[in-house]
């Protein structure tokens, strides 16, 4: 029996019904169990970020000022560019479990199962949250050890941590594409470490924009991961004195809701889309 067959022939087996939720459950559970006995994965996604933490938040932070600080100092600056970098180091992680599942036939024993088929993607980015979700609380225990504090209300720093969570998931979404389109191991390396690094660079993350040529700062205020950075500065009070810019750093909080919304809205059709092209192959 095909997988659409046994799927049309279960009640319940879509997306939305009782079964393809318990599909989602059930499969998600796999992955954590896996991640459970494969620790790196969990290493792979905090490394980076951690490093960044030591790296600028403590030995850069002497020799680093920030201009019209606003009382804000650098290691509570750079904070925020580390979190929303946890969230592009996810892509890469997706990608690569994804193609790694294609290329096993992993995919294809699911396909024989009565099961959703988009359950296979949403439990995959639904597991891969939870590293990224610990990775947080690691970088966030660094950042208190370097100095890191907040200057904000307990909800209004819960809804910063909600929105990184929110800018991964999406984030993961954009792997499973990434997987699924290009496959081959060394392509998503490449492509995903490009993303990290132009992502973050190209961004108000570690730095401020004051210095930037005008066409080049417009460029990066309008970079996703610029407006989710200064959105969390602003909801934790580690923003300095504003500068002004264009609408994504004069309302960040508001442009960064409205942008991974938009990217989750796209994302996840597209790749279940994808998917069902992927999985035929």
């Amino acid at each position: 029996m095909s997988g659409v067959t046994a799927s049309a022939a279960r009640p319940g087996a879509g997306a939305g019904g009782p079964a393809g939720i318990g599909d989602v459950l059930a499969l998600t559970g796999r992955h954590l169990r896996h991640l459970r006995r494969t620790p790196e994965k969990l290493i792979a996604v905090a490394l980076t970020p951690v490093a960044m933490v030591v790296i600028l938040g403590y030995l850069f932070a002497s020799v680093i000022t920030i201009k019209d600080n606003g009382g804000v100092e650098y290691h509570d600056y750079v904070m925020a560019g580390v979190f929303a970098q946890i969230g592009l180091t996810c892509v890469g992680i997706t990608a690569l479990g994804v193609a790694s599942d294609l290329g096993k036939g992993l995919i294809d024993r699911f396909r024989s199962l009565p099961m959703a088929r988009s359950s296979v993607l949403v439990s995959h980015t639904a597991a891969d949250l939870v590293p990224a979700a610990i990775s947080m609380v690691a970088v966030a225990g660094i950042g208190l050890l370097v100095g890191w504090r907040t200057d904000a209300g307990v909800l209004s720093v819960a809804g910063g941590f909600a929105l990184l969570l929110a800018f991964a998931y999406a984030m993961l979404w954009l792997g499973a594409l990434l997987g699924m389109v290009l496959r081959n191991m060394e392509a998503i390396n490449g492509i995903s470490a490009l993303t990290l690094v132009i992502l973050s660079f190209m961004s108000n993350s570690f730095m401020p924009l004051s210095g930037l040529p005008g066409w080049l700062r417009t460029v990066v205020e309008w970079n996703p991961v610029s407006s989710v950075s200064e959105a969390c500065r602003v909801l934790w009070g580690n923003a300095p004195a504003s500068s002004g810019g264009s609408l994504p750093m004069q309302h960040p909080v508001l442009v960064s809701v409205i942008t991974v919304a938009a990217l989750i809205a796209v994302l996840i059709p597209v790749a279940l889309r994808t998917f069902r092209t992927a999985a035929a192959r």
